[in-house]
């Protein structure tokens, strides 16, 4: 067996981060007598502002990209087709808001020591695209940490501190000096970039390339 460490840069607010992660799943469980898996999660925050007022997410993406909101609903709505085929619950995706993530940040690095880091993951996409809650919600939150099998008493506490916030944003730092500007961003070994939702072929593909150079 290869052991590769995979080092994750997303967002919980990145959809394609969510279809990237089950892509990633699928080619895994290809590879999975040939290949040991270490993962794990970085920070990445697509709306940065913690001060900006939440918008619609249609309304917010048309404005972003320069497109009407017919196109992003079409766009949204071929993601959601995509997503539900892989398995994911995005069944919310469209009546979403945009969100700051930075306290979910602060849990899925709280989680890593818990040995839950995937687990909490999984539970914020779930919560955003599947039901539209709100992300930066300590509540919501703590309901996550909860379905990831953690303590949601202790994931308060985490929220109305300070705690791992300094964590955060060192790893923020780290990846976008290293010039990480999209995401997902999949960092094999500390020394190979794959970057977008690639399809699980690709990934396979890869994976054994730089398992045969390891």
């Amino acid at each position: 067996m290869t052991e590769l460490k995979l080092d994750i840069v997303s967002d919980i607010a990145c959809p394609w981060c969510a279809i990237g992660y089950a892509r990633l799943q699928k080619a895994m469980e290809a590879l999975q007598n040939e290949v040991d898996f270490e993962i794990q999660w970085h920070a990445f925050e697509l709306n940065p502002d913690p001060a900006a007022e939440a918008e619609p997410i249609l309304p917010a993406l048309a404005k972003k990209y320069g497109r009407s909101e017919q196109e992003m609903e079409e766009a949204q709505s071929q993601m959601i087709a995509i997503a539900t085929d892989l398995g994911l619950n995005f069944e919310k995706m469209q009546q979403r808001y945009t969100r700051n993530t930075f306290d979910a940040h602060r849990l899925v690095k709280w989680a890593e020591e818990q040995g839950k880091q995937t687990a909490m993951k999984l539970a914020c996409f779930d919560a955003y695209f599947g039901d539209a809650a709100n992300i930066s919600d300590p509540e919501v939150l703590a309901d996550c940490a909860e379905n990831a099998g953690l303590d949601g008493n202790q994931a308060r506490d985490i929220l109305s501190s300070d705690l791992y916030a300094e964590a955060v944003r060192q790893d923020e730092a780290k990846y976008q000096q290293a010039g990480v500007s999209a995401v997902p961003a999949f960092i094999v070994n500390e020394k190979y970039l794959i970057s977008g939702a690639q399809e699980p072929e690709t990934l396979i593909q890869a994976f054994r390339e730089i398992s045969q150079e390891a």
